[in-house]
């Protein structure tokens, strides 16, 4: 069936500028407000997350919001442990830094978010994913940043949390076992905001300009 086509929005100098003043200032979050979202805001977060684009249209992302008191005090554990364990791998002084760091919000972000992809998805009749499975996966985070930017629009801010064990969590949160562990992410209202990463302010690593990951061939 035939359909009439839309006309295309125009992007011009002003917008795209804006744009990527939104693409600077999306940063990683670790220190939150204790304010609750809005009503509804999470809702609306993920319907624009699942705007992203997926590997055949299979919309393989999966979205467990944490309310349950219990499931996020196992996974602040998980995290604990794993931060230790992590600690223990460096020596010297950038033992004594990375302590130093605050690498998670959980206790103080009102919103958790966990993220899964389903390989196993009916969508999209496995088109693009034969030869690459993976790229579920990969769907699943196209999303995730679409949410990110889409919060920083809000004024929001958003945390990765990856420093858990993946199938500890999946456990924890009582998901389906053919789902893969993605992410976990704290959402809230920033106690403070920067366009320059946190782990960069602290000097852990600092950001390389792009012509350095540029290969040609």
């Amino acid at each position: 069936m035939s359909r009439d086509l839309p006309s295309p929005p125009e992007f011009d100098a002003a917008f795209r500028a804006r744009l990527h003043e939104l693409f600077c200032w999306r940063r990683d979050v670790r220190r939150f407000r204790q304010d609750a979202l809005p009503e509804g805001m999470l809702e609306r977060l993920i319907e624009i997350a699942c705007t992203a684009p997926s590997v055949g249209l299979s919309q393989p992302w999966r979205f467990v919001v944490v309310e349950d008191r219990a499931r996020r005090q196992t996974v602040l554990a998980n995290f604990e442990a794993a931060n230790a364990e992590a600690l223990g791998a460096y020596g010297g002084e950038r033992a004594q830094h990375y302590a130093t760091l605050k690498l998670a919000g959980l206790r103080e972000a009102p919103c958790h978010l966990a993220v899964f992809a389903d390989r196993g998805t009916p969508l999209g009749h496995a088109l693009g994913r034969r030869t690459m499975p993976e790229t579920a996966e990969y769907s699943a985070v196209a999303a995730i940043f679409s949410l990110w930017l889409a919060a920083r629009a809000e004024g929001l801010g958003v945390g990765w949390v990856s420093i858990l064990d993946p199938a500890a969590i999946a456990a924890a949160l009582d998901v389906p076992a053919h789902w893969r562990f993605i992410g976990y992410f704290c959402i809230g209202y920033p106690e403070t905001e920067d366009d320059c990463p946190e782990l960069e302010r602290a000097g852990w690593e600092q950001r390389r300009p792009a012509a350095e990951s540029i290969l040609r061939r």
